[in-house]
């Protein structure tokens, strides 16, 4: 046996613990006397005089039994708080895992970039046609005269015009005549350089002027007109003054009516197909955004050697074009350009394809459908079941079906009776196309499963295109990162390993080779490493943000305890708003409900790495990756602490705003001292 030289007194919450081994010369007999007070002890005397078992108990005559001389107990509270902590990191882990293999695999493992060539399609009479969808809501924060702009831009697409519909639908050269006249001379006008050109392009555009003067006129009232009870309107547009109607795209006014207490699935809603169906049933579909307008007016016809080639052409949902603000400044703060977005499509398009980004796409009605519309014999009665009553609908479903409007565009009777019934808001009642889209209302989703083939094994698919359905995430390992390891430097509690360490390499690998990739990547988009610092702030401000609140938002209504809804983004142009942003100043005229986490977590760090510099020093690296992790926090969200401290103009944060967030920075770091208890 050991030696023992010394025996400290247990401190107070602590106890000496036992190795508990067995020893050979342990005594027993067959009259099964116990003394087994304690757990370990299983030794049987017959004299009950004295029993020294390896255990430690020791038991003098039979008054001994009384009670046993130590007594073991489980820490349950312990034990329940480290079981925890190991199933939660092991979750952790797990998420670490996947996250390399949903960033790392899916949108990296095979980028392409396609090219089209428009002059090898068809001429343009075996061309097929194509319906224009543009979706508008609120004329207050969806001014009239920018809705018109969009539609004007729809209306002269590069495509024959007796094949191109424009659909308004109104709920609640650059095409944009806006940008067209505001910017400068193109290569292309340059070229055709006559002066009959200029006088026509002067003659234009004094008509826009005269009509962008009339559309402010009609849009002062524009709030008051928001009606959420109003009967359908379908009208199909005409101009008396053109006499040959084939010269002119198609254009059609749909408001699909709305009452209290029938859902209405918002955009999703708006897009009513129907009503386009029995018009003009193009196979292909574009849809816009009221405040978008077609930069490259061959768009329809890049769209069309997707859709045109017998190879792909069956495996193909829709083409989606990428988005991009116009009329962008060098700083692009906002990450305008949208670069993450896109850079992330063209690696999905090497796996099944980019989802859908909202508009900008085009599309099939087969897709939409979930039904071939080649085939004949269609039961009408089943048929009903599935997309409603009307049968002039049903009959769309074919190819062959030939629209019923006359080719003076005046629709007849029967076709606005049938027009009517199509947009109103019961038409879905008790209908399977209704109960789906009620139900989940995330079509684009089974649209994408159902249509188009496999690059990879579903399995590989599911798990990359889930990992965009999980993106809101972020927020939890985003604020575990903003608030586990400040508060710990605060108290001196190490969470990484030394810089001595060897561990210590793995641990910055993985931060700065992420880091270092994302800048690659800007820079093969020949983008600057400022563009780089703002996607990486814009990526921060989703994460405390918009994720967060996401998360949020889907708990409570999960619960019944929010109803989610839909609200406009403000399209309303700011002469200051954009000042600012030309000048590259962050503008903070948005809600404290968004700011407030961003900058609490700021103060936060910004505290605790000022107040925990001393502790690096007396402690020595043990600290250090915490404080450099706050610091990169600090420098690269340089940005909130200039609104809330230095900036005094009008776009700055507020000082209500401020104060919350110093108090509840403060908060958190004081419940840190519960660390030190545990």
């Amino acid at each position: 046996m050991r030696e023992s030289k010394s025996v400290d007194s247990a401190k107070p919450g602590y106890s000496p613990s036992v190795w508990r081994a067995r020893s050979r010369d342990h005594a027993t007999n067959t009259k099964g006397k116990v003394c087994g007070l304690s757990s370990g002890c299983k030794s049987k005397r017959t004299d009950l005089k004295a029993c020294r078992s390896p255990e430690g108990c020791s038991i003098e005559g039979k008054e001994a039994m009384d009670g046993p001389l130590n007594v073991r107990r489980v820490l349950w509270s312990n034990l329940l708080i480290n079981r925890l902590h190991m199933f939660l990191n092991a979750i952790a882990i797990s998420a670490v895992f996947y996250y390399r293999a949903t960033t790392l695999l899916p949108y990296r493992w095979r980028p392409v970039k396609r090219s089209v060539y428009p002059e090898r399609l068809p001429e343009d009479e075996k061309l097929p046609p194509v319906d224009v969808f543009i979706c508008t809501a609120d004329p207050s924060k969806e001014p009239s005269l920018g809705v018109m702009n969009t539609v004007i831009s729809a209306m002269s697409l590069d495509y024959p015009p007796d094949k191109l519909s424009v659909y308004l639908q109104d709920d609640g050269v650059l095409t944009c005549p806006e940008a067209y006249f505001s910017g400068g001379e193109s290569a292309h006008e340059k070229f055709l350089g006559s002066s009959e050109f200029a006088a026509d392009k002067k003659t234009v555009e004094k008509r826009y002027d005269e009509f962008q003067e009339a559309i402010e006129k009609n849009s002062v009232n524009a709030k008051g007109s928001v009606s959420r009870d109003h009967p359908p309107t379908v009208e199909v547009m005409t101009d008396e003054n053109i006499s040959d109607l084939k010269e002119m795209p198609l254009l059609v006014y749909v408001s699909r009516e709305k009452r209290p207490g029938h859902p209405h699935h918002f955009k999703g809603g708006a897009l009513n197909l129907r009503v386009s169906a029995v018009i003009s049933n193009a196979p292909y579909f574009l849809v816009l955004d009221c405040d978008m307008y077609c930069d490259d007016p061959s768009s329809a016809r890049q769209a069309m050697c997707f859709y045109l080639d017998p190879k792909i052409s069956p495996e193909i949902a829709w083409v989606q074009f990428p988005q991009k603000f116009r009329d962008m400044s060098e700083h692009d703060i906002y990450d305008g350009r949208l670069n993450p977005i896109w850079r992330e499509g063209q690696g999905l398009d090497g796996l099944r394809g980019p989802t859908i980004y909202g508009c900008n796409f085009f599309m099939t009605r087969e897709a939409i459908y979930g039904l071939d519309r080649t085939q004949k014999d269609i039961d009408i009665n089943q048929l009903k079941k599935s997309l409603g009553a009307s049968n002039e609908f049903i009959k769309s479903i074919n190819r062959s079906y030939k629209p019923q409007l006359p080719e003076d565009r005046k629709p007849s009777d029967a076709l606005k009776k049938e027009l009517q019934l199509l947009a109103s808001c019961t038409y879905d009642n008790d209908t399977q196309w209704g109960e789906e889209a009620s139900i989940l209302p995330l079509g684009g989703l089974q649209i994408f499963y159902s249509c188009g083939g496999l690059y990879y094994k579903p399995s590989f698919a599911l798990m990359c295109y889930g990992a965009l359905v999980l993106d809101c995430l972020y927020a939890v390992a985003f604020y575990g990162l903003a608030i586990i390891p400040p508060v710990c430097l605060l108290y001196g509690i190490p969470l990484y390993p030394k810089v001595s360490d060897p561990m210590f390499i793995v641990f910055a690998f993985i931060f700065i080779s992420s880091l270092l990739k994302h800048v690659q990547e800007v820079f093969s988009y020949g983008d600057s490493f400022r563009t780089a610092l703002y996607e990486m702030r814009v990526w921060m401000m989703k994460s405390g943000a918009c994720y967060f609140f996401a998360i949020l938002n889907a708990i409570l209504d999960r619960l019944g305890l929010l109803q989610a809804n839909f609200s406009l983004t403000n399209k309303v142009v700011d002469d200051e708003q954009v000042r600012r942003h030309q000048l590259g100043i962050y503008d903070f005229q948005a809600s404290p409900l968004i700011l407030t986490p961003l900058c609490s977590l700021y103060v936060l760090n910004l505290a605790a790495f000022a107040i925990g510099i001393p502790k690096i020093f007396q402690k020595g690296d043990e600290l250090l990756a915490q404080a450099l992790l706050s610091f990169f926090g600090i420098i690269i969200n340089y940005h909130l602490l200039d609104g809330m401290v230095l900036r005094s103009d009008s776009g700055r944060i507020s000082l209500f705003v401020t104060m919350v967030s110093v108090a509840l920075s403060a908060t958190v770091l004081s419940c840190g001292y519960l660390l030190l208890l545990y």
